[in-house]
Protein backbone atom coordinates (compact mmCIF):
# COMPACT_ATOMS: atom_id res chain seq x y z
CA UNK A 1 0.00 0.00 0.00
CA UNK A 2 1.22 3.50 -0.77
CA UNK A 3 3.16 5.00 2.14
CA UNK A 4 1.50 8.40 1.77
CA UNK A 5 -1.96 6.83 2.13
CA UNK A 6 -1.04 4.75 5.18
CA UNK A 7 0.59 7.79 6.77
CA UNK A 8 -2.42 10.03 6.05
CA UNK A 9 -4.88 7.57 7.54
CA UNK A 10 -2.67 7.01 10.59
CA UNK A 11 -2.23 10.74 11.23
CA UNK A 12 -6.02 11.16 11.43
CA UNK A 13 -6.69 7.88 13.24
CA UNK A 14 -3.98 8.70 15.75
CA UNK A 15 -5.40 12.21 16.24
CA UNK A 16 -8.80 10.72 17.09
CA UNK A 17 -7.07 8.42 19.58
CA UNK A 18 -5.12 11.36 21.06
CA UNK A 19 -8.32 13.29 21.72
CA UNK A 20 -9.86 10.20 23.31
CA UNK A 21 -6.74 9.77 25.46
CA UNK A 22 -6.95 13.41 26.55
CA UNK A 23 -10.40 12.69 28.00
CA UNK A 24 -9.01 9.69 29.90
CA UNK A 25 -6.16 11.75 31.31
CA UNK A 26 -8.35 14.70 32.26
CA UNK A 27 -11.11 12.72 33.96
CA UNK A 28 -10.94 13.29 37.72
CA UNK A 29 -11.45 10.27 39.93
CA UNK A 30 -14.85 11.45 41.15
CA UNK A 31 -16.22 11.41 37.56
CA UNK A 32 -14.75 8.03 36.55
CA UNK A 33 -18.00 6.23 37.43
CA UNK A 34 -20.33 9.15 36.67
CA UNK A 35 -23.03 8.57 34.07
CA UNK A 36 -23.03 10.48 30.79
CA UNK A 37 -26.52 9.12 30.10
CA UNK A 38 -29.07 6.74 31.55
CA UNK A 39 -28.97 3.32 29.96
CA UNK A 40 -32.18 1.31 30.28
CA UNK A 41 -30.36 -2.05 30.43
CA UNK A 42 -27.81 -1.20 33.13
CA UNK A 43 -26.73 2.20 34.43
CA UNK A 44 -23.07 1.21 34.17
CA UNK A 45 -23.27 1.19 30.36
CA UNK A 46 -23.59 4.99 30.46
CA UNK A 47 -20.69 5.56 32.85
CA UNK A 48 -17.43 7.21 31.82
CA UNK A 49 -15.25 4.16 32.49
CA UNK A 50 -17.54 1.84 30.53
CA UNK A 51 -17.79 4.13 27.50
CA UNK A 52 -13.99 4.22 27.44
CA UNK A 53 -13.76 0.43 27.73
CA UNK A 54 -16.46 -0.07 25.09
CA UNK A 55 -14.57 2.13 22.63
CA UNK A 56 -11.30 0.30 23.15
CA UNK A 57 -12.72 -3.21 23.07
CA UNK A 58 -14.51 -2.59 19.76
CA UNK A 59 -11.38 -1.02 18.25
CA UNK A 60 -9.37 -4.03 19.40
CA UNK A 61 -11.94 -6.34 17.83
CA UNK A 62 -11.84 -4.41 14.55
CA UNK A 63 -8.03 -4.62 14.40
CA UNK A 64 -8.44 -8.37 13.92
CA UNK A 65 -11.05 -7.92 11.19
CA UNK A 66 -13.34 -10.64 12.58
CA UNK A 67 -15.39 -11.50 15.65
CA UNK A 68 -14.19 -15.10 15.60
CA UNK A 69 -11.83 -15.92 18.42
CA UNK A 70 -11.63 -12.36 19.73
CA UNK A 71 -10.93 -11.85 23.41
CA UNK A 72 -9.60 -8.65 24.95
CA UNK A 73 -6.43 -8.94 27.03
CA UNK A 74 -6.80 -9.68 30.75
CA UNK A 75 -8.28 -8.38 33.00
CA UNK A 76 -10.92 -7.37 30.46
CA UNK A 77 -13.84 -9.64 29.69
CA UNK A 78 -16.05 -9.73 26.65
CA UNK A 79 -19.80 -9.99 26.69
CA UNK A 80 -20.56 -9.03 30.28
CA UNK A 81 -19.88 -6.33 32.80
CA UNK A 82 -17.09 -6.85 35.33
CA UNK A 83 -17.90 -7.09 39.03
CA UNK A 84 -16.27 -3.68 39.61
CA UNK A 85 -15.54 -0.85 37.17
CA UNK A 86 -12.20 -1.06 35.40
CA UNK A 87 -9.74 1.39 36.90
CA UNK A 88 -8.34 4.37 35.09
CA UNK A 89 -4.92 2.68 35.09
CA UNK A 90 -6.37 -0.46 33.49
CA UNK A 91 -8.17 1.54 30.81
CA UNK A 92 -5.09 3.67 30.12
CA UNK A 93 -3.07 0.46 29.78
CA UNK A 94 -5.62 -0.93 27.31
CA UNK A 95 -5.48 2.36 25.42
CA UNK A 96 -1.67 2.11 25.12
CA UNK A 97 -2.04 -1.49 23.92
CA UNK A 98 -4.62 -0.48 21.29
CA UNK A 99 -2.64 2.55 20.15
CA UNK A 100 0.48 0.48 19.53
CA UNK A 101 -1.58 -2.17 17.77
CA UNK A 102 -3.22 0.42 15.50
CA UNK A 103 0.07 2.12 14.69
CA UNK A 104 1.68 -1.22 13.80
CA UNK A 105 -1.30 -2.12 11.61
CA UNK A 106 -1.02 1.10 9.59
CA UNK A 107 2.76 0.87 9.32
CA UNK A 108 2.53 -2.65 7.86
CA UNK A 109 -0.74 -2.44 5.92
CA UNK A 110 -0.57 -4.01 2.46
CA UNK A 111 -3.00 -3.62 -0.44
CA UNK A 112 -3.99 -7.25 0.02
CA UNK A 113 -4.86 -6.78 3.70
CA UNK A 114 -6.54 -3.39 3.11
CA UNK A 115 -8.93 -4.89 0.57
CA UNK A 116 -9.70 -8.08 2.50
CA UNK A 117 -13.43 -8.41 3.17
CA UNK A 118 -14.50 -8.38 6.82
CA UNK A 119 -17.89 -9.83 7.65
CA UNK A 120 -19.95 -8.55 10.57
CA UNK A 121 -23.70 -8.87 11.12
CA UNK A 122 -24.33 -5.20 10.34
CA UNK A 123 -21.80 -4.59 7.53
CA UNK A 124 -19.24 -6.20 5.25
CA UNK A 125 -16.49 -3.61 4.74
CA UNK A 126 -12.98 -4.10 3.49
CA UNK A 127 -10.31 -4.00 6.19
CA UNK A 128 -9.28 -0.39 5.53
CA UNK A 129 -12.88 0.79 5.71
CA UNK A 130 -13.27 -1.11 8.98
CA UNK A 131 -10.34 0.81 10.45
CA UNK A 132 -11.88 4.11 9.32
CA UNK A 133 -15.12 2.95 10.95
CA UNK A 134 -13.15 2.34 14.17
CA UNK A 135 -11.65 5.83 13.87
CA UNK A 136 -15.15 7.31 13.69
CA UNK A 137 -16.03 5.30 16.82
CA UNK A 138 -13.07 6.84 18.66
CA UNK A 139 -14.22 10.29 17.49
CA UNK A 140 -17.80 9.71 18.62
CA UNK A 141 -17.02 8.56 22.13
CA UNK A 142 -14.02 10.83 22.58
CA UNK A 143 -16.28 13.80 21.79
CA UNK A 144 -18.91 12.56 24.26
CA UNK A 145 -16.33 12.14 27.02
CA UNK A 146 -14.75 15.53 26.32
CA UNK A 147 -18.14 17.29 26.22
CA UNK A 148 -19.10 15.61 29.50
CA UNK A 149 -15.89 16.81 31.13
CA UNK A 150 -15.65 20.31 29.66
CA UNK A 151 -19.23 21.20 28.88
CA UNK A 152 -20.88 19.75 31.97
CA UNK A 153 -18.13 19.75 34.60
CA UNK A 154 -15.86 22.67 33.62
CA UNK A 155 -12.76 20.48 33.28
CA UNK A 156 -10.22 22.26 31.11
CA UNK A 157 -7.31 21.03 29.05
CA UNK A 158 -8.92 19.36 26.06
CA UNK A 159 -8.18 20.75 22.62
CA UNK A 160 -8.42 19.85 18.95
CA UNK A 161 -5.64 17.55 17.77
CA UNK A 162 -5.04 18.13 14.02
CA UNK A 163 -2.71 15.15 13.49
CA UNK A 164 -1.45 12.24 15.58
CA UNK A 165 1.11 13.29 18.13
CA UNK A 166 3.15 10.20 17.27
CA UNK A 167 4.15 9.67 13.67
CA UNK A 168 4.76 6.35 11.98
CA UNK A 169 8.30 5.05 11.70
Amino acid sequence: METWLKTSVWLQYGAAMDMFEDALNLCPDHLWTAALWKDPDDERYGQFWYIAYHTLSWADLFYGGTQEGFAPPPPFIRGKLPDAPYTKEQIKGYFAYCRQKAKTIFENLTDEQATKRCIFEWMEPNYLELQIYAMRHFQEHGAQLNLFLGGQHDITGMDWVPQARETMT
